[in-house]
């Protein structure tokens, strides 16, 4: 199958019954408990993965802070939630900061302690590299839980430049502890055997599962433009998330700059707060301060709350992900749960999940001239101009491939791999070639 019948056979291809499917998960889920390690980090991951392991009859602790107070967390049986972190507003005073990490760390030793669950399922680290890679992780085997961890980077540190011996060691130490190993995609699979010497059978990939905690409403084009301020006719191009060099957004805003000279029907909404990077925003800031002047940049520097997340994604035409490094990309999924085509720089494996001419495009990375292109090829392409018949289809796709009955599957397999076959005797060997 080529890959632009893609979008069509994702619609009909299916491995085996439904019910026939679900009945066998939840027969295996039903026996297992397990405890989920979210760091207070990724709400839509965690709230995808967790509702569809406990719809599976998998007991969860799940264990985050005030952000992940879900009414579904609060009310779903067979589903704890522990609020062990409890409120991280960054405008808290330093004082306070370092009293509720004390604080935090004190409640987490105390709940693994005295934890039924077998497996911990750690969604995302803390802060803190050396505590949560080696000390906790020891911690948690000489408990003797059985430890599968999420890598959704292989190497954060790579991809933000900022990589050292410390951090490569302290992973390295972290994948070795771990009993399983998830990642997203087969490109992270072959990084972590070549680069960390993981072998192929503690290593598992699940589907990066589509965002499902986003509200949405009836919300039309047409009025989430208005409330954003948009001609209808206007062609409106989104950047969307965290602000972080890796993200390549002066890219982008040179290519919008290049267009927006030779034609006057772009817009362009950056919407998402700078993350510990004042002078690459300051940088951004003063590139597009020409085009914020002119209403043809529309700046949303701030974190977006997940009630207003539609607004942006149903104003949009097409959604851009101009990085430089990246290993996968939620945003993309976002987009796609709305049906939004995307423009991504061919890096990672975004590759992976465009298929060209029917979800998006892909360009050169850390090339302006190629993006400016590929946006004019795409609003010159069928894909825009059928756009609002695209849509539904887009959407269809993305739930195919990255549906959270899927990664649910995959997950409760691993889960039960993990209580048949695996000791709890084995920490010596796992540290035996830990550098």
């Amino acid at each position: 199958m080529n890959r632009d019948s893609e979008v069509s056979a994702a619609v009909v291809e299916r491995k085996e019954p439904a019910s026939m499917s679900n009945s066998m998960a939840s027969d295996r889920a039903s026996a297992i408990h397990v405890s989920l390690l979210t760091a207070g980090r990724d709400k839509p991951y965690a709230f995808g993965l967790a509702t569809e392991l406990v719809s599976k009859g998998v007991i969860l602790d799940v264990v985050g802070g005030n952000e992940f107070d879900f009414e579904e967390f609060r009310n779903t049986p067979g589903l704890n939630f522990l609020n062990l972190k409890g409120d991280q507003r960054s405008d808290a005073s330093l004082g306070k900061k370092a009293f509720r990490v004390f604080k935090y760390y004190a409640r987490l030793i105390r709940y693994t302690a005295t934890a039924k669950a077998p497996i911990f399922h750690i969604l995302w680290n803390n802060k803190f590299d050396f505590s949560d890679r080696v000390l906790l992780m020891l911690y948690y085997r000489f408990l003797g839980k059985k430890i599968l961890f999420t890598a959704h980077n292989v190497n954060a540190g790579k991809r933000d430049s900022n990589d050292s011996l410390l951090n490569r060691l302290t992973l390295r130490i972290q994948y070795r502890l771990a009993h399983q190993i998830f990642v997203h995609t087969a490109k992270m699979k072959d990084e972590l055997m070549e680069e960390f010497q993981v072998p192929t059978d503690r290593i598992t990939i699940i589907p990066f599962g589509i965002n499902n905690a986003v509200p949405v409403t009836s919300l039309s084009q047409s009025e989430a433009r208005q409330r954003l301020g948009i001609a209808v006719d206007e062609k409106t191009i989104l950047f969307f998330g965290h602000i972080t060099p890796y993200k390549g957004l002066e890219y982008l805003v040179r290519a919008f700059e290049r267009l927006s000279g030779e034609r006057e029907d772009l817009c362009l909404i950056i919407a998402g707060g700078p993350k510990n990077c004042e002078t690459y925003w300051n940088e951004i800031q003063q590139m597009a301060s020409a085009g914020v002047r002119q209403g043809r940049i529309l700046l949303r520097p701030q974190f977006i709350p997940d009630a207003d997340t539609e607004i942006y994604f149903k104003a949009a035409d097409v959604l851009v992900l101009p990085y430089t490094h990246v290993y996968q990309s939620g945003v993309l999924f976002l987009g796609y749960s709305f049906g939004l085509p995307a423009l991504a720089a061919d890096v990672g494996s975004l590759g992976d999940d465009i298929v060209e001419g029917e979800t998006g495009f892909l360009f050169k990375s850390k090339d302006s001239s190629d993006l400016a292109r590929t946006i004019e090829r795409y609003f010159a392409s069928d894909l825009f101009r059928e756009l609002m018949a695209r849509r539904p289809r887009i959407r269809t796709f993305a739930n195919e491939r990255h549906s959270w009955e899927e990664v649910g599957k995959l997950t409760i397999d691993a889960y039960s791999r993990l209580l048949q076959t695996l000791s709890t005797g084995d920490m010596p060997r796992a540290l035996e070639k830990a550098p």
